[in-house]
């Protein structure tokens, strides 16, 4: 199509500002919160509570998470394509930010009444279903906004917004609900999925209201037709081999993180016998934070002053494989807070680098949204792997030591295979 192109279609020149960089990231913030409330502490709770007679917890977990990611996987790609289309006045990208995190909390309160397995997965559904709307469309604002540049700078910063969202949400679950144990109430659950619901809502606010989002003419909107947007799921590694790659990479080191974590709140309490184990993890997660927020932008910062991507991911990864190994070789409480510590600073190099590395091999710009979401499968499809690869590990195949250590395997695999990327240092 003739003449330049809109500021919706161009690569961004100028630097994002700080205003719109926080209010971007808390929004990315508070969408994590609703998704890590419920992971961290209150679905584990819930399937104690919820899992029949003779059906053991671990299994219900799993099948209602690995059920929900699987709607994440498909959602999230989705709803980018969509905000690639939308020519509203509002911009590509707010309303479905509005969308979302508004369905996001209404699912939210649904799962919170939830008094059977197959209504908790329901609801846990409905959650991905909406939350990754959102989630698409905020991802997909950095490289509509953000220019090569910077995007490791920003990249950080929404980084550390996403773990402070899951400490916030595990805080608000744990907090909320009152709850230090297997048997807490039902009514403690449900007070912890509102405490969500709220934090999601009001978290976005200041960037749906205060921001404008570059608006797309109807005259250079892609065709929307249920082909092309089944077609565009598919990105071909051969044509595009850095983007599968990078996609790969990404796609291990998350099943090795999820792996580790899918568990732990049942890690606490049966192999290292925690009185607390939801504190346990609140904790974990907090010692977790802090490493992480005293690397995440750093790492970011200095990925882009050095204009090198890969060393920072390959390093990160190895640091997470080592971490991870603790846990299977050093079963012990101080080792899990080592552990927790070293998790932090690997990863949190590792989500601003990585971000911006993928940023760098997206295809065109007429479609990043649909392209980050299917960067961002690389995030969902652990969450239905990690399910069905950790059960039969713990229960047939050794246990908690052979988990974590299956898990650090996979991210020093994913870690190393960063090197086959040649179109980013």
């Amino acid at each position: 199509m003739s003449g330049p192109a809109p500021e919706a279609l161009a690569e961004p020149s100028q630097q994002a500002g700080r205003a719109w960089t926080a209010a971007l990231s808390l929004a990315n913030g508070a969408i994590w919160v609703g998704w890590y409330g419920p992971l961290q502490i209150l679905l584990a709770l819930q399937a104690a509570q919820l899992a029949p007679p003779g059906t053991a917890k671990e299994s219900v977990l799993a099948w209602v998470t690995g059920a929900g990611a699987v709607v994440s996987m498909v959602s999230n790609p989705l709803f980018g394509a969509l905000s690639d289309r939308t020519a509203s006045r509002f911009g590509r990208r707010t309303p479905w930010v509005l969308v979302g995190v508004l369905g996001g909390a209404g699912a939210l309160v649904l799962l919170a009444g939830a008094d059977t397995v197959p209504a908790m997965a329901l609801g846990w559904c409905l959650v991905q279903l909406t939350l990754n709307a959102a989630f698409a469309a905020v991802t997909a604002a950095v490289p509509d906004r953000v220019p090569q540049r910077q995007r490791g700078a920003v990249g950080g910063w929404v980084g550390a917004a996403q773990i402070l969202g899951v400490v916030a949400g595990t805080g608000l679950a744990t907090a909320a609900g009152g709850v230090a144990a297997e048997g807490a109430a039902a009514g403690g659950v449900t007070a912890g999925y509102l405490a969500c619901a709220g934090f999601v809502v009001l978290g976005t606010l200041p960037y749906v209201l205060l921001h404008r989002d570059p608006v797309l003419p109807a005259g250079r909107r892609p065709a929307l037709s249920v082909r092309a947007l089944a077609a565009g799921l598919w990105i071909s590694p051969r044509r595009h081999p850095d983007l599968g790659w990078a996609w790969l990479t990404r796609f291990l080191i998350n099943l090795g993180n999820a792996l580790a974590l899918l568990y732990l709140l049942y890690y606490l309490r049966d192999v290292l016998h925690r009185p607390d184990p939801a504190d346990g993890v609140l904790i974990l997660t907090a010692v977790n934070g802090v490493t992480l927020l005293g690397t995440v932008v750093i790492g970011g910062l200095w990925s882009d002053r050095a204009g090198r991507r890969q060393p920072f991911v390959l390093w990160s990864g190895v640091i997470m494989t080592v971490a991870t190994g603790l846990l299977a070789g050093w079963q012990t409480w101080p080792g899990a807070l080592c552990a927790a510590a070293l998790l932090g600073v690997g990863f949190g190099v590792f989500t601003s680098v990585d971000f911006a590395l993928m940023t760098q091999v997206l295809p065109a710009a007429a479609h990043r949204g649909k392209d980050m979401g299917v960067i961002n499968i690389a995030n969902a499809l652990p969450q239905v792997a990690a399910p069905a690869l950790a059960a039969p590990i713990v229960h047939h195949l050794g246990g908690y030591r052979m988990l974590y250590a299956i898990a650090a395997a996979v991210g020093l695999v994913g870690a190393l295979l960063v090197r086959r990327i040649r179109g980013v240092a």
